[in-house]
């Protein structure tokens, strides 16, 4: 038997999802068309599309889909640097898509750094917005919601406040928080927000993007009208229609996975730490660092007992190597020491505790074996 806890790179496909997909690829129509079919092929999109809208409280005429959280990502920062953004601010601890698209990107870009705990610095951010100078266009800041390593959660909305004061673009990626805490994209003050289906219990390809009054979105894919002349191409229709399903689903019913308290007590007390303990974090989400034995080791050495996890984020092909965002926390050597657990909305507290049990019983081995080196 093997456990599963590797949900923050993604998750199981929820069976209602599954059920939507195929009566949606078991019909033919183009949502473009006007004929019979392609008029239920876009109430199919338009269903689904609210769907996706209840979930982070915005309104349905404001979410695009897309082919991911990445993409979604891209479409907010290219369309701020297309605004007239021409300096970027972007948190330390930021998904790649972001920090590569800045870097790609024909703006100048700055980091704004977290604490130990991993929490965005407002301090930091209030400065420097309060020294801006105009010859660089509006401020563009992003900050995530949830960190997919750390699960720490960012206080996006005070962000929002900061950046909205200095008539700047928030945006906010919202891919890993999403179904796992309330989002409410208009609460928060995002000016831009994205979120990803694979995440929520949807399948792997498609994502939203949801712009507020005071975005300019710029068409980065050309090549027909769609989804409101802001992305061409013909929609993932089944996609899509899975999408909606998971997203009404966990709008019903949490997505759950929480570790429990016990287990995480019975990890700290044999030398495991959990990264940024004090501060607010996705019940799901549980970052160990453990000295003197590497991700890897740890890695391999769950595997072998049935048990998945990852040594951080996923979007690195497949690739164990440092954490920029263990690395922003100032962890040092620690970051290669750092495992993610994370849980899902299928996951019981006999995976938790199946997973607590292999940890460690590896990790009296790996004692055992450092103590004989000795």
């Amino acid at each position: 038997m093997s456990v599963y806890l590797d949900h923050n790179a993604t998750t199981r496909v929820r069976p209602e999802a599954i059920a939507a997909m195929v009566s949606t690829m078991e019909k033919v129509g183009n949502p473009s068309s006007i004929h019979a079919a392609g008029r239920a092929a876009r109430a199919t999109m338009e269903e689904a599309r609210g769907h996706v809208a209840t979930l982070i409280a915005a309104p349905a005429s404001t979410v695009i889909f897309t082919s991911g959280g990445t993409e979604a990502n891209a479409i907010a920062l290219e369309s701020a640097v297309a605004a007239g953004s021409r300096r970027l601010i972007i948190s330390a601890i930021e998904h790649p898509s972001i920090v590569d698209t800045a870097a790609a990107s024909d703006a100048a870009v700055e980091v704004m750094p977290v604490t130990s705990d991993g929490v965005a610095d407002l301090d930091w951010l209030r400065g420097r917005l309060a020294r801006w100078d105009a010859a660089d266009g509006r401020p563009f800041v992003a900050l995530m919601l949830a960190n997919n390593e750390t699960g720490v959660i960012q206080p996006v909305q005070a962000a929002a406040e900061l950046v909205r004061a200095a008539d700047g673009w928030m945006h906010v990626d919202a891919v890993q928080a999403a179904g796992k805490i309330d989002v409410d994209s208009r609460a928060l003050g995002a000016d831009t927000l994205s979120i990803s289906a694979h995440k929520i219990g949807g399948p792997m390809g498609v994502g939203a993007l949801t712009f507020g009054p005071r975005a300019v979105l710029s068409r980065r894919q050309h090549g027909g009208g769609q989804e409101r002349g802001r992305r061409g191409g013909t929609e993932n229709l089944p996609g899509i229609s899975g999408f909606g399903a998971a997203a009404n689903s966990v709008h019903n019913a949490k997505t759950g996975g929480s570790c429990p308290i016990a287990i995480v007590e019975r990890l700290k007390a044999s030398g495991a730490v959990v990264v940024a303990e004090s501060a607010p974090r996705l019940p799901n989400t549980l970052c160990l660092v453990t000295a003197g034995w590497t991700s890897d080791l740890q890695v391999m050495a769950l595997d072998l007992a049935g048990v998945m996890v990852s040594a951080g984020s996923a979007c690195s092909s497949g690739k164990v190597k440092a954490s920029p965002v263990l690395a922003a926390m100032n962890l040092g050597d620690l970051a290669a020491c750092a495992i993610r657990v994370s849980g899902g909305w299928n996951t019981t507290e006999a995976d938790w505790a199946a997973f607590a049990a292999a940890w460690l019983e590896a990790h009296a081995r790996h004692a055992a074996r450092r103590k004989e080196v000795a």
